[in-house]
């Protein structure tokens, strides 16, 4: 049999040049040796010798932590989880972590069983899972902690978590339409079921239970432009004179369907999104939407848990409001 030399140094080989233990290289490799200084100094000099690194899981286990951040997130593809990862990402890095990330592809069964093992694989959890029931997340956040919850509010005082008004974002594109006289209006909604996409039927509600002449037809759809393509029938049948999407990339694949089908936006149909994404500002016509401060949520979402990890307090919730961009796919509606 063929003996295949073994180029990369062990733990066990640092010791026997050293003359100690293994443990004890392991306690001075990780700054936990109280022994004798001279000793600490040979370790390190074989070590030296040798050109042995530690590897970065055993020192986890050895510290009893992973310097590992765990982000599960509904589905990656979208740009908005990119931005807040992006943002995680940067930040944590600043402290010496890295960020696992685990997609649920828009799966609320599976995102519970993503968070638990995730969690058990990094130090800390930053869980974005819209879908998830109140009752589930009460339920486990004791044993996701260090936790930190984005894009929906927390099921208790006790989960510190970053949200954002959806219901007053909503009712504020609403408004924005009705000033510019429509009345008749269909809203893409979500095929699933999650927090956002309710508290944006309840800021919807609002508007039109405290105004009178709107008429608004909802419309189930995904989340793709692609949803927001095969939509354009759908819409124009409908006989609205305004299209409100329930994110950016749905209203960008309705803008191009409506555009092949020679219909004119906003001439002809005003459409708007949300979230404010970077695509949104360099469509053509560029899209009325409703900004979300994903960059700060991430930035924030580190400094909360990192808080947390070191034994401080993470702070209050906090909700973000929301706030209109109105671009040049929202006009006047057309008058006979």
């Amino acid at each position: 049999m063929r003996n295949h030399r073994r180029d990369t140094p062990t733990i066990s080989d640092v010791a026997a040049k050293a003359g100690v233990s293994a443990a004890t290289v392991s306690r001075v490799m990780n700054g936990r040796f109280v022994g004798d200084p001279a000793v600490a100094e040979r370790v390190r000099e074989a070590a030296t010798a040798l050109q042995y690194s530690p590897s970065p899981l055993a020192r986890g286990l050895a510290l009893g932590q992973t310097k590992t951040v765990a982000f599960v997130v509904p589905d990656l593809g979208n740009p908005t989880c990119q931005e807040l990862l992006h943002r995680l990402t940067k930040a944590a890095a600043r402290d010496g972590y890295r960020v696992l990330v685990a997609d649920s592809d828009e799966c609320a069964e599976d995102e519970a069983l993503l968070a638990i093992e995730t969690r058990r694989r990094c130090d800390c959890l930053v869980l974005c899972a819209p879908r998830m029931p109140d009752k589930v997340l009460a339920r486990l956040a004791p044993r996701l902690r260090p936790l930190l919850l984005v894009n929906r509010p927390a099921p208790g005082p006790d989960v510190p978590s970053l949200s954002v008004d959806y219901r007053a974002g909503a009712s504020q594109l609403a408004r924005h339409l009705h000033d510019l006289g429509h009345r008749r209006f269909v809203h893409l909604t979500s095929t699933a079921t999650s927090t956002s996409e309710a508290e944006r039927q309840r800021g919807l509600d609002d508007f039109t239970a405290g105004t009178d002449g709107v008429v608004v037809h909802r419309l189930a759809c995904g989340t793709s432009t692609a949803d927001g393509h095969a939509a354009t029938g759908a819409v124009l049948a409908s006989g609205a004179t305004a299209a409100l999407a329930h994110n950016d990339l749905v209203a960008i694949g309705l803008l191009a369907g409506l555009t092949e089908n020679g219909h004119r936006v906003p001439a002809d149909i005003s459409v708007a999104g949300f979230d404010d994404i970077p695509l949104a500002r360099h469509v053509t016509p560029p899209l009325t939407t409703v900004s979300v401060p994903w960059e700060e949520i991430g930035a924030q979402a580190w400094q909360r848990l990192h808080a947390q990890i070191t034994g401080q307090d993470a702070g209050p919730s906090v909700t973000y409001r929301p706030h209109l961009v109105a671009r040049a796919t929202t006009a006047p509606v057309a008058r006979p």
